[in-house]
């Protein structure tokens, strides 16, 4: 590790920080360059541990072709453990698709989002107050290398900003505030900025949803989805009640929208041959610390989301995350229910999740269907994409459920017509 830093200097770094919505998002390009006699294979990116807990989703990818026949090309990312990296710094090693001769230079264009960052302050107001919010970060980009040269900006949702700290040279135009350029920081450098500013945005954040994906192989696939939602901006700021907008497959059906009480009629679908939208609004208004459970549910034509492999088994392509739009979520179980008499499951997600199996039951089930439970903390948007479930399935299961039906109703009959011809009437005795 101690020679991979001393081979490698960053000679440019170019930070965009979007804080626009309540779910932070970083852009960062480093132009690296192996200033050693060895061989580079990775990069390090660097976090702070009040980052690095707050982290839901780091990608990386270098750019090849030039122009109009660009394309970026996807890197591995992995957790890569450092002893001498100061106050708990949290390192990450990005693979490069080929090692670095001596002298030569790539860059590498990483994204990163981040959650529960903004801080409303003050955390109490009145509904005719703006919400002001902070932003904690640093001016200078922490990294393991030495940086030549490099630039911060910050984009706020408007011009609106109360104060923000200054670290010469410091500009703001408009909704961007600019840090740098600064020249020839060394190794872990560290400059604490604070940014306090208006986000008027709902800071919708799901505490916890529980998605059931039931599949039925007599031709449907039924979701239900159990929302725990919170306002987690400033306490009695209102309100996002007016819409609240999930995104969900196209050729949807049967939809319905529920919590304890029972049916909310608030609702509006829309759907064409691209995609569905459904617009919910919370039985009660949502203020800032308010909470609302509910419960949504709809029902998908089975041949656009099951099919076949090449080696025969069926599986499952199903998108992960939460269809709320622009919205955090804090824990989120995914389970599918497979029907009776699957075997071997086993699931292809994209991204790193805890999982493991249980047992569903259901009525005229006999042995139970196997279930695949996913897990995953801290999830945004950008963990939207699909996931595989892989089975195995004969389908003489398929006709258990109707003779189970056929026998009942057969036993039922005979049961009738042994009352009808059995004599129970008590007679005189001779």
């Amino acid at each position: 590790m101690d020679s991979f830093r001393s081979n490698c200097c960053c000679t440019r770094r170019c930070l965009q920080i979007d804080v626009t919505a309540p779910i932070t998002r970083v852009f960062l390009t480093l132009k690296v360059e192996n200033a050693g006699t060895s061989e580079v294979s990775e990069v390090l990116v660097a976090f702070p541990p009040t980052e690095a807990e707050h982290l839901a989703i780091l990608k990386a990818s270098v750019a090849e072709g030039k122009r109009k026949k660009k394309t970026y090309v996807p890197l591995s990312v992995n957790p890569s453990g450092s002893p001498d990296a100061p106050n708990d710094a949290q390192l990450y090693s990005v693979s490069l698709r080929s090692p670095l001769k001596s002298g030569e230079a790539t860059t590498v264009e990483v994204l990163y989002v981040l959650t529960h960052l903004l801080e409303p302050f003050p955390a109490e107001i009145s509904q005719s107050e703006p919400q002001l919010v902070y932003y904690r970060d640093s001016a200078t980009l922490l990294s393991p290398y030495q940086i030549v040269e490099q630039i911060t900006s910050i984009k706020t949702p408007s011009n609106k900003v109360e104060s923000f700290t200054r670290v010469d040279p410091t500009s703001r135009v408009g909704s961007e505030l600019r840090y740098g350029p600064y020249h020839d920081h060394g190794p872990y450098s560290y400059s604490p900025v604070i940014v306090h500013f208006e986000n008027n945005n709902p800071f919708a954040v799901v505490e916890e949803l529980v998605r059931e994906i039931e599949i039925s192989h007599w031709g449907s696939l039924q979701i239900r989805d159990h929302y725990k939602l919170k306002h987690a901006g400033a306490r009695h700021k209102g309100v996002f009640s007016r819409h609240l907008l999930i995104k969900l497959p196209p050729r949807v059906h049967s939809v319905y929208y529920r919590d304890e009480i029972g049916n909310i009629s608030s609702s509006h679908l829309h759907i064409d041959s691209q995609k569905s939208e459904l617009e919910i609004e919370p039985r009660y208004p949502l203020f800032g610390g308010w909470k609302a459970t509910f419960t949504i549910g709809y029902g998908l034509p089975l041949q656009d989301f099951l099919f076949e492999s090449h080696d025969g088994r069926r599986y499952l392509n199903f998108s992960f995350g939460c269809p709320l739009i622009e919205t955090m979520v804090d824990d989120l179980t995914v389970k599918v229910i497979l029907p009776e008499g699957s075997r071997n499951p086993t699931a292809a997600v994209p991204f790193p999740v805890d999982q493991h199996l249980e047992m569903t039951y259901s009525y005229l089930d006999v042995v139970g269907r196997t279930t695949v439970v996913l897990q995953k903390r801290n999830v945004v948007p950008e963990h939207n994409i699909p996931f595989q479930v892989y089975y195995d399935f004969n389908p003489i299961f398929m006709f258990a459920e109707p003779l189970m039906l056929i026998s009942a109703v057969f036993l039922f009959f005979v049961a009738c017509i042994a009352y009808v011809h059995v004599d129970l009437s008590i007679g005189k005795s001779s």
